[in-house]
């Protein structure tokens, strides 16, 4: 197993001016699972592909084990790769795809066939080593490509979408034995997806990845519960945050954010910096209508974001209700937003609706720069436990605040955000793919 570190790397095609990769600095420790995350374009495959050496460097460091590998060639890198589209040898048994680069690397026989059973009864492969790959299925397919990476013993592990060929059932079968996988042989893994279920459910650390840069990188739950700015916090969730951009108020013993949530007075510095209007986000899992907190004893108002909306489509989605609507009072009016309501709810297009949100799980983003601001009383003590302290600047990340000479704060979680809202944003992608 190796560590892995990226130093400003950048990769840049012919002439042109616009890099795919541009100044990407990570560091995954040995045994680490990090998962690139992102959409099509966001140069996540190409990173990949630098790391393999099958991609020539523009600028910056790959570093194997604080070793600079930028001119040594794939074959010589020890790492294992599978690809989207399994790249098997059609007319070669699953014996001969595994055995297949141990023998041209000329291993021994008694060597080659240890390894290539050991993989296999692995990977529950064992009785099919000697069908073609025409007589597998789907998965079967896939764990043969991923035992061909893993029979060489590599020290890094990468993956190119390596499931998104795969039905929704067999997709969440196979990713449960990657990560068994993982846990068993540790070796240090990069893996590539745009799909999100699979980057928090397999992920020691994600990093997300927008425009060749990265945009956050820290733990699942860190980039759920917090991110860096409005195209993480749009990106995670299927669907993403609700994002509105609103016109804030001083109104003396509080600040008014566009007539839908009162915030205490020590935000207002905060505001100030931002301009006239600040983009406020809250999941819509954490939207409820005021109906049914008021059934729970809990009326709305007061500490609560307060949206009246007019309904446009509602979603049967079986475990849920997936209500669309749009915004009705102020200047908010037109803007969308979309709910996850209770399985039970029932509405008609045209119908009012209102909407309500505790504190924990408002989010403040600049309107300018899209960056996140905080997380509103997060710890439900009116206090906010995310937020920069006084002329510190977040470096975005979610998890580091700079400068380097600045105290770092201490962090607490909000009891508020369970498990059972990461495991809802877990499970998007699987419910999404099998509608």
């Amino acid at each position: 197993m190796a560590s892995i570190a990226l130093r400003g790397l950048s990769k840049c095609y012919g002439k042109s001016t616009e890099a795919a990769v541009d100044g990407v600095d990570l560091d995954i420790a040995e045994g680490e699972f990090v998962v690139l995350l992102g959409p099509s374009g966001c140069g996540k495959t190409t990173t990949l592909r630098l790391v393999a050496g099958l991609e020539q460097v523009s600028d910056g460091e790959v570093r194997f084990d604080d070793k600079v590998v930028n001119d040594v060639p794939p074959d010589r890198r020890n790492v294992g790769m599978v690809f989207q589209n399994y790249a098997l040898y059609p007319h070669m048994t699953v014996f001969r795809n595994l055995a297949f680069g141990m023998q041209a690397q000329r291993t021994s026989k008694s060597e080659v066939v240890r390894r290539v059973n050991d993989i296999a009864e692995l990977l529950g492969l064992a009785d099919l080593l000697d069908r073609r790959p025409k007589e597998l299925s789907g998965g079967q397919r896939q764990r043969v490509a991923l035992g061909r990476a893993l029979v060489r013993e590599p020290s890094v592990f990468l993956m190119d979408e390596p499931l998104s060929n795969l039905d929704a059932n067999l997709r969440e079968q196979t990713r449960l034995e990657l990560a068994r996988l993982h846990r068993e042989l540790k070796i240090t893994t990069l893996y590539v997806t745009h799909d999100q279920g699979e980057a928090l459910t397999l992920a020691d650390r994600v990093v997300v990845m927008n425009g060749g840069r990265v945009a956050q990188d820290g733990t699942p739950a860190d980039i759920y519960r917090w991110p860096a700015d409005t195209f993480v916090a749009g990106f995670i969730g299927s669907p993403g945050m609700n994002l509105w951009t609103l016109p804030w108020e001083d109104q003396g013993e509080a600040v008014c954010l566009g007539g839908a949530v009162r915030l205490p007075r020590s935000y207002l510095p905060l505001l100030e910096r931002t301009g006239p209007t600040v983009t406020v986000g809250v999941r819509p899992e954490h939207l409820a209508t005021a109906a049914h907190r008021a059934g729970k004893g809990q009326p709305a108002g007061g500490s609560e974001l307060l949206l009246t909306c007019r309904a446009e489509l509602s979603e049967h989605l079986g475990s849920h209700v997936q209500l669309h609507a749009r915004l009705e009072d102020g200047a908010r009016v037109g803007q969308r937003v979309i709910a996850r309501l209770d399985a039970s709810y029932e509405t008609e297009p045209g119908d009012p609706v209102q909407l309500t949100a505790p504190l924990w799980a408002v989010h403040l983003f600049d309107a300018n720069s899209a960056a996140r601001i905080a997380t509103v009383d997060v710890a439900g003590s009116g206090q906010d436990a995310r937020r920069a302290p006084e002329g510190i600047e977040s470096d975005h990340s979610g998890r580091r605040w700079g400068p380097a000479q600045a105290a770092t704060p201490t962090w607490t979680m909000p009891p508020k955000v369970t498990s059972d809202a990461l495991a809802a944003a877990q499970g998007f992608a699987t419910s999404e793919a099998m509608r």
